[in-house]
């Protein structure tokens, strides 16, 4: 028989001193900002709407306990905070994901703790969760679970913007335009002040992108700043400034960033021509013959995904990253130099379930199909970074797993950091010359041993050596 229970969901509230992780990845993700209307329904004691009150945006939060007075109406984000998974109710959680739905004009911002936090909740089992012993109510998602359950009640599209974190979006256009920023690198244009600056910046934006903006493309003091010269002599001055290997160059780039964009949506679902951003409707028609093509090209891509041994051989191809017998390894700063295949790889997976804010390390495997973020937080300053967490999506499953090994005694460490980087990297030559004289002093004679700190540190013993940053000494008689 199922017992019975009042919840005091009050208690689950937390005061909070900076924002929450969802809204810091919103803002992040340019979902939050001042031009924009934004509702934290389920505010709690309010800590995210007075952080935000304080960074001009426009907010209001309502609360059924704190702030029951403020009233609801329709705003264009919604935020939904660690509500759905305090409500011991099905009906009742699938209620409020509806009605935050439905306030929502632009976008639902929806977080949940997840699986992964269960050690830290104690509880008896009670209905789809855990009742605690401050009689409150704890439903822990999957990543992807999260993911689908809010798909299901909305009927959008959604995107796995974090671990436990999910965008619906209220129609194609606005999901396409926030894909686009995720995956196709645009870098900023160049600041401007007069005409001269305006013009440097249209050109490096024109080797970057490939071929000319549009005016609805540009910053506004940058349109401003060319209006006075005629359509005619802005080709001309990039015809004559822009150097033409670097556009040559930036064509093939936009054509294989259009291609992993279009196979990323088409995981995701694939809208009409004319629900792209504006600028990749114009990437499309300048780089290819027509959006069926694209999209034929895309979905051939995407099709490679299944494919061990096309996938290996770009791993064994790849300039980027350290290949393994198992996977390749490639750091952030490099990611997305990858092939595109790989970086289509890494991308799915992001989508499906989350790519989490903090990692350093992406890891994807060439068997079967999994991405793990790893996270070293001290890789440039420690010879030898030590892991302090892994999050793991199986595309295949869409399972997660997240691992912390901060209360851990004998952390993994890494060796050979300079593999990780991009050749060109600046760094590279100083982690080569360290890994250079650790080969030397025989550090690397016995593999398996130095994998974790206490091997590596018994190894650094046994050849009477030590580091002092990134370089290795002899170690002082003692």
């Amino acid at each position: 028989m199922q017992k019975t229970w009042n919840s005091d969901r009050r208690r689950t509230a937390i005061g909070r001193a900076a924002l929450s992780v969802p809204a810091r990845q919103a803002l992040a993700d340019r979902q939050l900002s001042p031009d924009r209307t934004i509702l934290d329904y389920g505010c709690g004691r309010g800590g995210d709407v007075r952080t935000l009150e304080r960074l001009d945006c426009k907010i209001t939060g309502w609360d059924p306990y704190y702030r029951p007075e403020t009233g609801l109406a329709p705003a264009d984000v919604v935020l939904l905070t660690y509500v759905l998974n305090v409500i011991e109710d099905p009906a009742e959680r699938r209620q409020t994901l509806k009605q935050a739905w439905e306030l929502a004009q632009t976008v639902l911002i929806v977080s949940a703790r997840l699986t992964w936090e269960k050690s830290k909740v104690r509880g008896e089992e009670f209905s789809d969760g855990l009742l605690t012993s401050r009689q409150t109510f704890q439903h822990l998602f999957g990543a992807s679970e999260l993911r689908n359950y809010v798909e299901e009640v909305t009927r959008a599209r959604c995107v796995s913007a974090a671990p436990g974190v999910v965008y619906a979006f209220k129609d194609d256009a606005a999901r396409l335009s926030y894909l686009a920023h995720r995956i196709v690198p645009n870098a900023e244009w160049l600041a401007s002040e007069d005409t001269t600056s305006a013009i440097t910046a249209l050109v490096d934006h024109v080797e970057r992108r490939g071929r000319p903006p549009r005016v609805e493309e540009m910053p506004r003091n940058v349109a401003e700043l060319l209006a006075h010269l005629k359509a005619g002599e802005l080709k001309r001055l990039v015809r004559d400034t822009a150097d033409p290997e670097r556009v040559t160059d930036g064509a093939k780039g936009t054509t294989l960033n259009t291609l992993l964009f279009l196979a990323v949506e088409l995981f995701n679902g694939r809208g009409p021509f004319n629900s792209l951003p504006l600028s990749v409707q114009l990437d499309v028609r300048a780089f290819f013959t027509s959006y069926k093509e694209a999209c034929q090209r895309s979905d051939r891509l995407l099709l490679k995904l299944r494919d061990d041994s096309y996938i290996r051989g770009a791993m064994s191809a790849s300039a980027i990253g350290k290949l393994t017998p198992t996977a390749i390894y490639v750091h952030r700063r490099a990611i997305d130099r990858m092939p595109t295949i790989l970086r289509l790889y890494e991308h799915c997976a992001s989508i499906a379930a989350g790519r989490p804010r903090e990692w350093t390390i992406a890891k994807l495997k060439h068997q079967g199909r999994a991405v793990s973020w790893l996270d070293y937080p001290e890789f440039d300053k420690d010879p030898h970074p030590r892991i302090l967490s892994s999050y793991l999506v199986d595309l295949k499953s869409l399972e997660t797993s997240h691992m912390s090994y901060a209360n851990s005694a004998n952390r993994p460490l890494l060796h050979r950091k300079h593999e990780f980087l991009a050749p060109d990297d600046p760094e590279v030559p100083r982690y080569r010359r360290l890994t250079d004289s650790e080969l030397k002093a025989g550090l690397y004679e016995h593999p398996h041993l130095i994998g974790t700190e206490n091997g590596w540190e018994a190894e650094l013993i046994r050849c009477g050596r030590e580091l002092r940053g990134h370089r290795l000494v002899r170690r002082a008689a003692g």
